[in-house]
């Protein structure tokens, strides 16, 4: 299985993958097997981890896998864009402010607020994007299943083709989220820390860990679900 599987049917294993530095978004489509080979893991030490995972009690609220993708899109939409586009200025703000004030003594802060600056531009325009043209289409399909209609028409032919663009954009932000991570050892606090300088590092480590998971339920949830489904409808008109 993939590390993307995985996590799309027992959402509580992306824990243990995170704990172990084992990307379950963006590099969700590695096998557990080429994981472990990579980060120089023990396998039964990865398993029993996964195992104690899988049988906790899961609410079942969070079986995302089991929602259909119109559904998770909107959830998507009304939880972590919303999220992204409440956030994105607030860490702006924190993230010039300390580097204009402690980036002669932290240069890094500099590049940490340059990367932040770049991500908040490069995911605004990606979630007009989704909102847009894709998160539709996907509401589309689903209606066109429920109801018996045609596979909705597009301009940009399957729907494989705009999911493939958002893919290589979750790829990017994801390298961004990789950079910040390194910049700050992995949002660690110098002692000179002042209150701004807190806040921002502990905001910074709460988007890492919404986006990872944003992306996750992207790419190795809805999208797959996605494209099954405009196969499905194609195969059937």
């Amino acid at each position: 299985m993939t590390i993307g599987e995985v996590v799309a049917q027992h959402y509580r294993t992306a824990e243990v993958f995170s704990r172990n530095g084992i990307d379950f978004c963006c590099g969700g489509k590695k096998t557990l097997g080429k994981a472990c080979s990579e980060h120089q893991l023990d396998w039964a030490d990865l398993s029993a981890e996964l195992g104690r995972a899988i049988d906790a009690p899961e609410m079942p609220s969070q079986q995302t896998d089991r929602w259909e993708p119109d559904f998770l899109a909107e959830y998507i939409v009304q939880t972590h864009h919303r999220y992204l586009r409440e956030n994105l200025p607030l860490l702006l703000d924190y993230t010039a402010k300390i580097a204009k004030v402690h980036g002669g003594r932290h240069p890094e802060l500099l590049l940490v607020a340059k990367q932040v600056q770049i991500l908040s531009t490069e995911l605004l325009e990606h979630l007009d994007k989704e909102e847009q043209v894709l998160f539709p289409y996907v509401a589309r399909l689903c209606a066109a299943r429920r109801h018996g209609g045609q596979t909705p028409a597009t301009t940009f032919g399957t729907v494989a083709n705009p999911i493939g663009m958002m893919e290589n954009e979750h790829d990017y932000a994801g390298a961004l989220l990789d950079n910040i991570r390194d910049l700050t050892s992995d949002f660690s606090l110098p002692a000179d820390a002042c209150a701004t300088y807190r806040v921002a590092f502990a905001k910074l480590r709460e988007l890492d860990q919404d986006l990872r998971w944003h992306v996750h339920l992207e790419n190795n949830v809805l999208f797959p679900k996605t494209m099954l489904l405009e196969q499905m409808l194609r195969q059937s008109n």
